[in-house]
């Protein structure tokens, strides 16, 4: 048995969230800080450059690789479900859109939680603190922060005439998705600089790497916290074959995301008492909320075929067209090659009397039948739509207790019956602005789900038979109020009934947010950075 030593706060996970909890932790000279992170630290040239995601999701050296149980909202189906592996963890493969949300997201937290300090107008500054804008200050970004968020470095006719297709159907244009509600249609913000991905350890980790009280560990994977009574001393891990451990003097932040987090507490014997004695695992603490409330946005993928312009499948299956996107990223950092996985974006209502948008498109200038396998030869392009909020939940839970063992993952696609009503409108309202004049002169033909589901139902079915993940889990631990008997955390994000340990990371939302995730969980970090540390300061 190893021992790392003891630490004021161990952060287990190196991800998006446990970056930000290092390096703000580690700010404090005053403290030490262990960062453990079961993957590598990561330096492949395709966790760079953007398009690399196509190379790294479902590659076992960035990736976790799992995948969902089968899914009878999909029809049976069981599909892949990456999560990032190695410091920076999801950001180094996912689809580097910069989004907040939408402020009720927020508002409905405080009131879900009792805690004002999640509304909107409270966590807003969180956001602004961390962002280093390429457009300069203005009213809703600001610069000098570690995110960097840019505007994209390429351009697509198809993308312009879906983008006013959609403003003849109703859509707004807009140049912004970050003010608080989303609404409209327009070209997403990333997470780049000057064309590369900015990932989380580029970001947040990176420029603090010399710190002498904060100490890096990769290769380190979890097995379960380290327990005296209900307090958490410490953590068990694994680094190769050793078997090693570490101490905590202050606290322990689980920082593992919305599938890791409540697998280490299963572990550890914190969960719901039935499921861990039917595993063996001694219970130390009964939270029959862990591992439960998970949420995730389904994407429903249309295809649509074009004649007479150009999209990427037409340009990848030319070797000049291969030579061009090549030589224009290396000379300029520009073109397909910086390609966000979607760069149009749109946010609509299903139904015009709610209150803000609870759809989401993510366009794309490229169509193929499942990810990793090759674009089609034909000229088409991917409206991707989701629900935003879903009402279907599923679950997270250990098949045993080996480190190693993927976990059982059951989002339960579709399992609400308000779901499937939503997915039908969606792909109505995919088909509404693929009808528009602007598109016509293109002669779009639906190529998927197919123009035979036309009734509700067979659009719902068609819905499972096209669905899948765009890799937003959450809620597995969520926050909540005192008397909410499935809540893991309270709005400090302290895990109830247990000392010295806290979750932070997508896995305490309540509820998902109305966007893409990567920027809220890190905005979930700054936020547990602020409470740590006047935690600490108030017992001093």
């Amino acid at each position: 048995m190893t021992d790392f030593g003891t630490f004021d706060y161990i952060v287990i996970g190196g991800g998006a969230a446990g970056c930000v909890l290092a390096n703000r932790l580690s700010a404090d000279p005053d403290v030490s800080v262990l960062l453990l992170e079961a993957g590598n630290d990561e330096r492949w040239i395709w966790t760079k450059i953007p398009i690399g995601y196509i190379y790294c999701i479902n590659n076992p050296r960035t990736d976790w690789c799992y995948t969902t149980e089968p899914e009878p909202g999909l029809n049976g189906r069981s599909i892949i479900y990456a999560r990032g592996k190695g410091l920076g963890g999801c950001t180094l493969i996912n689809g580097m859109l910069y989004l907040r949300g939408q402020a009720q997201d927020y508002d409905q937290w405080a009131a879900l939680t009792g805690d004002h300090q999640w509304r909107w107008d409270a966590v807003r500054p969180l956001f602004l603190g961390m962002e280093d804008f390429q457009g300069g200050e203005n009213n809703h970004h600001r610069t000098g922060g570690e995110w960097r968020v840019e505007q994209q470095r390429l351009r697509w006719d198809i993308l312009d005439r879906f983008a006013e297709a959609a403003t003849q159907a109703g859509i707004n244009p807009t140049d912004d998705f970050n003010q608080g509600d989303n609404q409209g249609v327009g070209m997403f913000h990333v997470n780049q600089k000057r064309g590369t991905r900015w990932s989380s350890v580029r970001g947040f980790i990176d420029p603090i790497r010399h710190r002498p009280n904060l100490k890096i560990v990769t290769g380190a994977l979890t097995d379960r916290l380290l327990m005296q009574g209900r307090k958490v001393t410490g953590v068990a891990f694994q680094q190769g074959n050793r078997a090693c451990t570490a101490s905590a003097r202050l606290e322990t932040i689980l920082s593992a995301g919305a599938i890791g987090s409540p697998a280490i507490l299963q572990r550890s014997g914190i969960g719901d008492p039935a499921l861990l004695r039917s595993l063996g695992v001694e219970v130390a603490h009964a939270l029959p909320g862990v591992g439960q409330n998970l949420q995730d946005h389904l994407q429903l993928r249309s295809i649509y075929k074009l004649q007479g312009i150009n999209t990427l499948n037409t340009q990848v299956h030319s070797l000049w067209g291969k030579a061009m996107m090549g030589l224009e990223y290396a000379l300029f950092r520009r073109g397909p090659l910086s390609m966000a996985p979607s760069q149009l974006g749109a946010f609509a209502k299903s139904d015009p009397d709610i209150v803000s948008p609870d759809l989401e498109y993510h366009v794309q200038p490229l169509s193929l039948e499942k990810f990793g396998e090759p674009l089609h030869n034909f000229p088409a392009f991917t409206a991707s739509i989701c629900d935003l909020r879903p009402q279907s939940r599923g679950h997270v839970t250990i098949r045993d207790t080996d480190p190693h063992s993927a976990p059982r993952i059951a989002p339960c696609y579709l399992s609400h019956e308000a779901d499937r009503i939503k997915a039908a409108k969606a792909l109505r309202l995919t088909r509404k602005i693929v009808s528009q004049p602007a598109l016509t002169p293109f002669q779009p033909v639906e190529y998927l789900p197919g123009a035979e589901f036309t009734t509700d139902e067979q659009l719902a079915y068609a819905a499972g038979k096209v669905g899948t993940t765009i890799f937003h889990p959450v809620g597995t631990c969520q926050m909540g109020r005192a008397d909410d008997p499935m809540a893991v955390t309270d709005p400090s994000l302290r895990v109830r009934g247990i000392e010295g340990l806290r979750i932070a990371d997508a896995s305490i939302m309540p509820r998902i947010t109305s966007g893409n995730t990567s920027s809220p969980t890190l905005m979930i970090a700054e936020r547990a950075a602020h409470m740590i540390r006047a935690d600490r300061l108030t017992r001093r």
